[in-house]
């Protein structure tokens, strides 16, 4: 009994010191964390922070150069094989098949992890009902938008049933209906225990993580839930509306106290030393440079916030 519990207690994934470098570059530099059964943790940062490396060295694809890494109870440096029963790997590009179909996709992977035809059927008839795909199940997968194709590799990274699941920014170019439907199945998923690793560069995603670790060029910034990340801010943040947004910043972005600004599709996103202290400074600046605004007000700091500023953001422009 005692030793059951010191398993259940124990972490899905985890990851202490990993290393690797490739000709130039330290992609991943001592990273360590750990993501718990039931929770889904994000890698969330740019391209080249490292979130495909570290996921490729947790599947047991690449070697460490230094470092460990134990995932559903195996020590992936010194037996990758150990754990492909047990995890899935749904990479950016999961390799489909474009001249089967749907159901023959499912087939496939589940004969390939020896999963038994009535577990298969009740297993594919649920995933598909929460993919909304049910009804495109004779259709060829290279006859599929780019997000039900995603959502079908889904389907087939989960088809039996593993204990943890990696993903590499899955919901990259997926449209928005196809997006909520994956990230519903992975809240079920939760429900039934399974750990879940995502990598995303899409900041807003974070938001729906337990946990997240930002990444920035091979290292660990921060890592927590994004309800202490954006508590921990300890600055101010402003909401500036305008109609001209790029005369804004041009007009903003040499103001006293701020450490970054982030271009919106109608105004500016600033974060600032001292949100009520700007606020009259800024508006002021505003009218003698005849920039037109209709509003500046103190806004909830994002993970995104948090995240420019603490790579040195500065006037950074995002659409």
């Amino acid at each position: 009994m005692t030793e059951q519990l010191q398993s259940a207690n124990k972490p899905a994934i985890k990851a202490d010191g990993l290393t690797k470098s490739f000709p130039g570059v330290r992609a991943v530099e001592a990273l360590s964390f750990d993501v718990r059964a039931g929770e889904i943790f994000g890698l969330v940062g740019p391209d080249g922070a490292g979130k495909t490396t570290t996921l490729r060295m947790l599947a047991g694809i690449m070697p460490p150069d230094a470092g460990k890494a134990t995932v559903a109870g195996f020590d992936v440096v010194r037996d990758p094989e150990g754990a492909k029963h047990a995890l899935s790997y749904m990479p950016q590009r999961f390799g489909l098949y474009d001249d089967l179909t749907v159901d023959e996709n499912i087939r496939f992977y589940a004969d390939l992890f020896g999963v038994k035809r009535a577990e298969r059927e009740e297993r594919s008839t649920e995933l598909l009902k929460a993919a909304g795909m049910s009804e495109f199940r004779k259709r060829l997968a290279g006859k599929l938008s780019g997000g039900m194709k995603q959502k079908l590799g889904l389907v087939c990274a989960l088809i039996h049933r593993p204990k943890v699941i990696l993903l590499d920014e899955p919901t990259t170019g997926v449209d928005p209906v196809s997006r909520r439907d994956f990230w519903r199945i992975l809240y079920e998923l939760v429900a039934e225990g399974v750990a879940i690793l995502t990598s995303t560069a899409y900041l807003d995603e974070a938001e729906r993580c337990h946990r997240v670790a930002l990444l920035n060029e091979g290292k660990l910034l921060f890592c927590d839930t994004p309800a202490n990340l954006k508590a921990r801010m300890g600055k101010g943040v402003l909401s500036v509306i305008a109609p001209e947004p790029r005369r804004l910043r041009s007009a903003l972005e040499h103001a006293d106290g701020i450490s970054s600004l982030v271009l919106t599709g109608d105004g500016l996103h600033v974060v600032v030393d001292d949100a009520a202290r700007r606020i009259p400074e800024f508006e002021a600046r505003l009218r003698s440079a005849n920039v037109p605004f209709d509003a500046i007000q103190q806004a909830a700091p994002t993970i995104e916030d948090l995240f420019v500023d603490a790579v040195g953001g500065g006037a950074s422009s995002h659409a």
